[in-house]
C-alpha cells in the first residue's frame, strides 16, 4: 500500500486533482463557519443544545455543524441530496424521465439540470421555513435567537441559505470534474470527519481526569476497528449471478459466446434507509421543539434516541426502506428481459420470467441480510453511549458514509494509477468500490 501512495507523486496530474480537491474541501470548511446576519449566535448555540437528538441535528450533523451555528453553508447539501432522491423515486413515476434515464449521458445531464433546478427550490423553501422558525425561537434563558425579525430578516436568510447551498452544489461538481471525483459525497465526509478532533480531545480529557482507563480505550479501539472491518467487508461484499451469452452468427463472424456475471450488492439501498427513518422517527421530536405543549413533550421522549421504543421503530422503518429502496432502484423484469434481448441467461433458468424470479428471489434474501447489517451499525451509537458511556458518537449513518466515502475515493486514485500503468494500493486485487 505505502508503494501505491508513493506512485501519486510521479503523476503530476493525480497530485494537481489532489490540491484540487484539499483547497475546495477548505473552502468549504471556510464557509461553515461564516454567520448568516442577524443572528444572536449565542443563544442559537444554547438552543441546539437542548435540541440534540431532534431532526435538527440530523441535518446539523449532514451539514458539518453549520446549521447550529447558522453559517451560509447552514442547508448543507441536504436540498441536492433530497432532489436526488425525489427525481429517483419520481423516474418510476413519470415516463418522460424514465425515457431521460435511458437516454445515456445526454439524458443524465438533463437530469442533472432537473437535480439543480429541484435543489434550489428545495433550498427556498427550508430557508424560509427555517427563517420563519428562528423567529419564534428563543434560548434557555428567554433570550430571542433573530435580533430584528420581520420580512427583511427572512428574505436575508433565504437569499443566503441558498445561494450557499448552490455553492456548495458548485463545488461538489468541480471536485467530481476537475478532482478526484465523488464530490458530493466528500463534501458530507468532510463535514462529519472534522467533528473527530474534538471527539479525541474529549477521550484524552476523561482519561487525564481517570473517569476512562487505558485498558477499555484500548478495547474500544479494537471494537472500532472491527466495526469499520465489517463495513469495509459488507458493502465491497457482492453476490455474483453467473450469465452465459449465446453465440450469434453474423455473416462470417461469430458474436457472443461469452460469460460474466450479473453483480447483486448486499447493501443495494446504502445509506438512505437509516437516512428516511431517522427524518420520520426524529420529527415529533422536532416540532416539540417548536411547539412546547406537554403531549408532544411526551412523544418526543418517548422516541428519543436510546429509549427502547425510538431503537425498535428505528429498526422497524430500516428494514422497511431498505426493501423499499431496493425496489425502486433495481427492477429483475427488466434485468431479465435486457438479458433476453441480447442472447444472455443464466445457467439452468429458462430466460424472461423465470429469471426475474430467480434474481428476485436472491435479492429478498440478500436484502435482509442488508437491512440486519444496517441495523446493527444504526443502533451501536446507542448501545456505546448509554451502556458503555462512551463520550463521543461511533457508527450509524455518519460511519456508514465515512467508510463508503473513503472506499469510493480510494478506488478513484487507484484507477487513475492503474490507467497510467502503475500499481494499485494492494499487490494483489483491487479496492472494491460501492458502485
Amino acid at each position: 500500500m505505502l508503494d501505491g501512495f508513493s506512485n501519486i507523486s510521479k503523476i503530476p496530474e493525480l497530485q494537481k486533482r489532489i490540491l484540487f480537491t484539499f483547497l475546495l474541501l477548505a473552502v468549504y470548511r471556510i464557509g461553515a463557519h461564516i454567520p448568516t446576519p442577524g443572528i444572536d449566535t449565542a443563544a442559537l448555540a444554547a438552543f441546539f443544545e437542548q435540541a440534540k437528538g431532534s431532526l435538527l441535528g440530523l441535518f446539523d450533523m449532514f451539514a458539518g455543524g453549520a446549521l447550529s451555528n447558522l453559517s451560509v453553508f447552514a442547508l448543507g447539501i441536504m436540498p441536492y441530496i433530497s432532489a436526488s432522491i425525489i427525481l429517483q423515486l419520481l423516474t418510476i413515476a413519470i415516463p418522460h424521465l424514465e425515457r431521460l434515464s435511458k437516454e445515456g449521458e445526454a439524458g443524465r445531464r438533463k437530469i442533472t439540470q432537473y437535480t439543480r433546478y429541484g435543489t434550489i427550490v428545495l433550498s427556498i423553501i427550508q430557508g424560509f421555513g427555517i427563517a420563519i422558525g428562528l423567529e419564534n425561537m428563543a434560548g434557555p434563558t428567554g433570550v430571542s435567537i433573530v435580533i430584528n425579525p420581520g420580512w427583511g430578516f427572512r428574505l436575508m436568510t433565504v437569499i443566503s441559505l441558498t445561494a450557499g447551498t448552490a455553492f456548495i452544489m458548485w463545488l461538489g461538481e468541480q471536485i467530481t470534474e476537475k478532482g478526484i471525483g465523488n464530490g458530493i459525497s466528500l463534501i458530507i465526509f468532510a463535514g462529519i470527519v472534522c467533528r473527530g478532533p474534538q471527539a479525541i480531545f474529549n477521550t484524552f480529557r476523561l482519561l487525564s481526569a481517570g473517569e476512562m482507563g487505558v485498558v477499555f480505550i484500548v478495547l474500544l479501539i479494537a471494537m472500532m476497528v472491527a466495526v469499520v472491518g465489517v463495513i469495509v467487508f459488507v458493502e465491497s461484499g457482492q453476490r455474483r449471478i453467473p450469465i452465459q451469452y449465446a453465440k450469434r452468427v453474423v455473416g462470417r463472424k461469430v458474436y457472443g459466446g461469452q460469460s460474466t456475471h450479473l453483480p447483486l450488492k448486499v447493501n443495494t439501498a446504502g445509506v438512505i434507509p437509516p437516512i428516511f427513518a431517522s427524518s420520520i422517527i426524529m420529527f415529533p421530536a422536532t416540532i416539540a421543539n417548536f411547539v412546547p405543549h406537554p403531549w408532544m413533550k411526551t412523544i418526543a421522549d418517548i422516541l428519543s434516541p436510546g429509549r427502547a421504543g425510538y431503537e425498535l421503530l428505528y429498526v422497524i422503518f430500516i428494514v422497511f426502506f431498505c426493501y423499499f429502496y431496493t425496489a425502486v432502484t433495481f427492477n429483475p423484469v427488466d434485468v431479465a428481459d435486457n438479458l433476453k434481448k441480447y442472447g444472455g441467461y443464466i445457467p439452468g433458468i429458462r430466460p424472461g420470467k423465470k429469471t426475474a424470479e430467480y434474481i428476485d428471489g436472491i435479492l429478498t434474501r440478500l436484502t435482509l441480510g442488508g437491512a440486519v447489517y444496517v441495523s446493527v451499525i444504526c443502533v451501536l451509537p446507542s448501545f456505546l453511549i448509554s451502556y458503555l458511556n462512551v463520550p463521543f458518537y461511533f457508527g450509524g449513518t455518519a460511519l456508514l458514509i465515512v467508510v463508503g466515502v473513503a472506499l469510493d475515493t480510494a478506488g478513484q486514485i487507484e484507477t487513475h494509477l492503474l490507467t497510467r500503468q502503475y500499481e494499485g494500493f494492494m499487490k494483489k486485487g483491487r479496492i472494491a468500490k460501492r458502485r
